[in-house]
């Protein structure tokens, strides 16, 4: 398989006056439809490097390729319009609006250039509405669902778009171990079923050990690197 993502020698410098390094000459790839996950103690620099990947953040220097578009370079614009069509997010906080329906919620990342979806779209979010379980909530305001419910909702949002590569910063870091569970199998099983390739954040060890490869950030660098024989 291709890559998708590549990282060359990336470093990432805070501050002018007092300078702080948080990534020291990261060097990685991403094989396309792969299923990854980063850990590494708070502060050791594992979500800056997934915001540069995601293309939310720049690196002081250093190359960063997504689906073969070198992105260190690229003006704001084409940033916005990459990442809409190329990657969804998926938070620890859901960051859903209140004031909408699950569904409405769903469709927002589509509805950001397209205030009006037609009806295969429409047909898209109830279909993935019914893949992660919530399609019987689907009409409740975002206020009147479980947690669980909202984060299954904030998943689909992220494929709303069909996107290629889905980044997850503590997905199930505020759902109790029966939610973890079950968030995590709705991404292992889109990850088959789409071929969609995933970059997870966790401090979860259960959840990491389920990946098909672990990557441990230490002090900013790239500590170990560790492809995993996944039996689950």
């Amino acid at each position: 398989m291709a890559n998708i993502i590549t990282l060359k020698n990336v470093n990432k410098i805070y501050g002018a006056a007092v300078k702080t390094q948080v990534l020291f000459d990261a060097n990685l790839s991403f094989e396309e439809g792969s299923f990854n996950s980063i850990i590494g103690q708070s502060g050791s620099g594992k979500t800056t490097l997934l915001n540069i990947i995601g293309t939310l953040d720049k690196p002081t220097s250093g190359e960063v390729y997504i689906n073969n578009q070198r992105t260190d370079s690229m003006n704001k614009n084409a940033l916005a319009a990459l990442r809409n069509k190329t990657m969804g997010f998926i938070f620890q906080f859901h960051y859903l609006l209140p004031e909408f329906t699950a569904i409405e919620n769903v469709l927002i990342p589509y509805m950001m250039n397209n205030p009006k979806p037609p009806k295969e779209i429409i047909e898209r979010a109830k279909e993935l509405m019914n893949m992660v379980g919530i399609y019987k909530v689907k009409d409740n305001l975002a206020s009147n669902m479980s947690g669980g419910q909202q984060q299954r909702t904030a998943i689909a949002r992220a494929l709303i778009n069909n996107p290629k590569i889905i980044l997850a910063d503590e997905p199930t870091g505020n759902l109790d171990s029966e939610g973890t569970e079950n968030v995590y199998n709705i991404l292992r099983d889109i990850n088959k079923k789409l071929n969609t390739t995933f970059v997870i954040i966790t401090h979860d060890q259960r959840i990491a050990e389920k990946t098909d490869r672990i990557i441990e950030i230490k002090d900013g660098k790239i500590n170990t690197d560790t492809n995993i024989e996944n039996k689950f």
